[in-house]
């Protein structure tokens, strides 16, 4: 198994949309959070900086070990979580691009018989590198799409 042509491309440009998206946002509109327990778009991108570093543990983690067993992430659960949150917009976007460079390259350099090591995810079962990989890119994907409605919502007067 090779990784597909799209799979490649998203891992290479998809994250530069989010730059795109929040160009020009207020600080009100990045940091207004929906309802109560409610990301905001800076919460977003902060989770998605953080998960692009517990990814890269993962994909290492299934380089090294048969068939681990990975919980599901849940940011709020993570004790590192809130320093990103910290962190400034321009700096979240730089981890982001740095981050995804790394998983880039990683991703280019497994062998084909690489991509089809298992990682165990709770609710997805069995899933390749390969997989795991479409399913990170979906995700982040998810993710952008909350960011769009954040940023485009006309009832928000933030």
């Amino acid at each position: 198994m090779k990784l597909s042509e799209s799979t490649l491309a998203r891992l290479a440009s998809q994250h530069f949309s989010i730059r795109e998206s929040v160009s020009g946002i207020s600080a009100a509109r990045m940091n207004y959070h929906p309802a109560p327990g409610k990301w905001s778009i800076h919460d977003n991108m902060a989770h998605l900086a953080r998960y692009n570093v517990v990814f890269q543990e993962r994909l290492n983690t299934m380089m090294t070990e048969v068939a681990p067993r990975f919980s599901r992430y849940v940011a709020e659960d993570d004790t590192e979580f809130p320093g990103w949150q910290q962190k400034s917009t321009g700096e979240l976007i730089q981890s982001i691009s740095a981050e995804r460079e790394k998983i880039f390259a990683l991703a280019k350099s497994f062998a084909e018989n690489d991509l089809n090591r298992i990682g165990i995810h709770p609710r997805f079962g069995n899933l390749s590198i390969a997989g795991w990989l479409d399913f990170f890119l979906l995700h982040e994907a998810h993710h952008m799409f909350t960011i769009f409605q954040l940023k485009n919502d006309v009832t928000i007067t933030a």
